[in-house]
């Protein structure tokens, strides 16, 4: 039987029991697979490699490592999120890399989509590396495969990388616990193992986080702008119910004149997007509520730096992508 392929007779993982046999079931492939041997995982926050960072913390303890490592692209507190989640609750034996000036320097003045996200991923695959290497005993690399990721890339729709890249020096075995499961089964069992809402229900973002949504060349002000203006819509269409399935900020490289104090007041305009999707191959615009609007526009304008108008972005897919980069 190919490991890479889901079993006709596995039932979907849609309850707490379901959830909690296969924890049980993963925890004791691990102690198997892994043995006394050390585990290293590039925790990101996202639910994919949380999940699989707790499974781990349940069957081996210290005998994982992870590594977060913050580009300085992460929307606001996800950094000292995860530091609270898997350091200070789980126990996990955590290294956090500051890389923020890193990244940026590197990105100082490339306004290519592409480019940005060739360097974002480059980067990011040579600090792990070098973290990586300053660990003696590592075997195993720890992974947030999940089951789409493996039939999009025999199906040739993206490439899966195994190792995700790294270099070929780095000879690990996998250890994917979740490899075998849909994105709404990896929620439900992040629910079991207790991981927070807030992780377990995180949005899709995209792998160079907000530097994609930092549109042009990425400045330091202007990325902070993003953040700040992101966690504002988060939290005012995060009430909507049902909430759409993704809403965040752009902010395009454009100045345009505003007035503040009686005065002349350049400053950027913050572009909300908010669509609903089944699979991300189309999508449709969210209606927001016009008082939602309002509250988001004024929040905008009072708490963010930067900022001097606020836009509405209601184009669907295709032929506007989700993201504007």
């Amino acid at each position: 039987m190919d490991p890479n392929v889901r079993p006709e007779t596995m039932e979907r993982i849609t309850t707490p029991e379901l959830a909690q046999a296969f924890i049980d079931e993963q925890v004791a492939a691990v102690k198997e697979q892994v043995r006394d041997k050390k585990v290293l995982l590039a925790l990101s926050g996202g639910v994919d490699s949380s999940v699989v960072a707790a499974i781990l913390i349940k069957a081996i303890g210290d005998q994982l490592t992870c590594v977060h490592v913050n580009h300085g692209l992460l929307r606001k507190d996800e950094p000292e999120q995860v530091i609270r989640v898997f350091k200070d609750e789980l126990g996990a034996n955590l290294i956090y890399v500051d890389a923020v000036d890193r990244f940026l320097d590197k990105l100082a003045g490339v306004d290519d989509p592409e480019t940005k996200r060739k360097i974002i991923g480059k980067e990011f695959i040579d600090v792990f590396a070098e973290e990586a290497s300053k660990l003696e005993g590592i075997e195993f690399l720890g992974q947030g495969t999940i089951y789409p990721d493996i039939l999009e890339s025999k199906d040739g729709i993206k490439a899966h990388h195994n190792v995700g890249g790294m270099p070929e020096e780095f000879d690990f075995e996998l250890v994917e616990p979740v490899k075998l499961l849909y994105k709404d089964e990896v929620r439900v069992v992040g629910k079991a193992l207790g991981l927070p809402d807030s992780m377990v229900y995180r949005q899709p973002f995209p792998g160079p986080g907000l530097g994609v949504r930092c549109v042009g060349a990425i400045t330091r002000d202007r990325l902070e702008a993003v953040r700040e203006a992101d966690a504002i819509v988060r939290e005012e269409i995060g009430k909507m119910d049902p909430a759409p399935w993704q809403y965040f900020v752009a902010i395009p490289d454009v100045k345009s004149t505003g007035i503040k104090d009686g005065k002349r007041y350049m400053g950027w305009a913050a572009v909300i997007r908010a669509i609903h999707t089944v699979d991300a191959v189309t999508a449709k615009s969210v209606e927001i509520p016009w008082d939602t609007l309002c509250v988001i526009r004024d929040r905008i304008i009072a708490e963010v730096p930067g900022i001097n108008r606020v836009l509405w972005d209601f184009s669907d897919k295709p032929i506007a992508t989700i993201e504007w980069e």
